[in-house]
């Protein structure tokens, strides 16, 4: 396995010297992931998943319980960890600010002692696939957020890592830079060349990038499970978004759609549709036969709406 962890437990101290009590931020966590996975670790603000981040990479030590990464103990072992296992985190940069961006990728390539060929071969296809070409001579600091983020992502993987933990990578990044850097991290994922382990409040990433889903909320461990099992069980309906080239009444009628809404004068329709009658392509199509569309957009629940729905079953 990957990750191994055994009834982790991280508690902290909070409060004035005076009047201090202690909180436990991650409660009993047991997990196991194998090698080539991609898992979404879910869960809204303060679920434990930073903590338990933290901890599985050697920034924490654990209360109580247990953990192994790549076979090494995080605590005792974080030189050697960090040799095989890369941190991406969205708000946080691993690259120097006034530096440019080929030469902070050098700087990561020496640090971890990488062989010249290959960082030479790893650089080319990162900056293939990333299309990062025009911007290699720019210093950091004068990069978009969508272009540092993926001279974030380049720099976590120059040194080959085994595991790949992704902290809220696509924060702030339009849609275009998401969906780049979605398609690189699959294509990555599914040559098995490193296991990804995802945290996110973007349920889309999760879709895109992760076959299985770990949700936690409180410190502990609520659901784990395929991605399609939680969805079926936990998400309820979607909605579909139709924006129409001509006004029209309310789309009722359509197989699987439980409720229409109709905005904007009738150029706008929100249409509740239930997962286990149809699907959000199958429902297209059937507008699309009736009204001439402008643009179709599919709202997700939200992952703070699956775990309140999980803590509601």
């Amino acid at each position: 396995m990957i990750i191994t962890t055994d009834r982790l437990r991280r508690d902290f101290l909070v409060g004035t010297r005076i009047r201090r009590k202690q909180i436990t931020a991650v409660e009993d966590v047991t997990l196991a992931i194998a090698p080539g996975e991609a898992v979404g670790f879910l869960g809204p603000n303060g679920a434990g998943k930073s903590t338990t981040i933290k901890m599985l990479t050697g920034v924490l030590v654990p209360s109580a319980g247990s953990a192994q990464v790549c076979g090494l103990d995080p605590v005792k072992e974080r030189r050697e960890l960090a040799r095989r296992i890369g941190v991406v985190f969205g708000q946080r940069s691993q690259l120097w600010w006034d530096l440019p961006l080929a030469q902070s990728f050098d700087l990561h390539g020496a640090i971890h002692r990488v062989p010249a060929a290959r960082y030479r071969d790893r650089l080319e296809e990162c900056v293939e696939l990333l299309d990062m070409s025009g911007f290699l001579t720019t210093p950091v600091r004068q990069l978009s957020l969508g272009q540092r983020m993926r001279g974030e992502v380049t720099a976590a993987l120059l040194h080959s890592p085994e595991l790949l933990v992704l902290d809220e990578p696509t924060i702030g990044l339009d849609l275009a830079s998401k969906e780049r850097l979605r398609t690189f991290l699959s294509a990555v994922n599914a040559r098995g060349d490193v296991t990804l382990l995802l945290t996110t409040h973007d349920l889309p990433d999760v879709e895109r990038l992760c076959r299985r889903v770990i949700v936690i909320d409180h410190g502990r461990v609520l659901v784990d499970d395929e991605l399609t099992t939680l969805r079926r069980r936990f998400a309820g309906n979607r909605a579909l978004v139709v924006e129409l080239v001509q006004p029209a009444p309310a789309l009722t009628g359509l197989p699987g759609v439980v409720a229409a809404v109709v905005e904007a004068q009738g150029l706008r329709q929100r249409l509740e549709f239930a997962p286990s009658q149809t699907t959000a392509a199958d429902l297209i199509a059937q507008v699309a036969q009736r009204v001439e569309l402008r643009d179709v957009t599919v709202d997700e629940p939200s992952i703070e709406d699956l775990v309140r729905t999980l803590y509601a079953t």
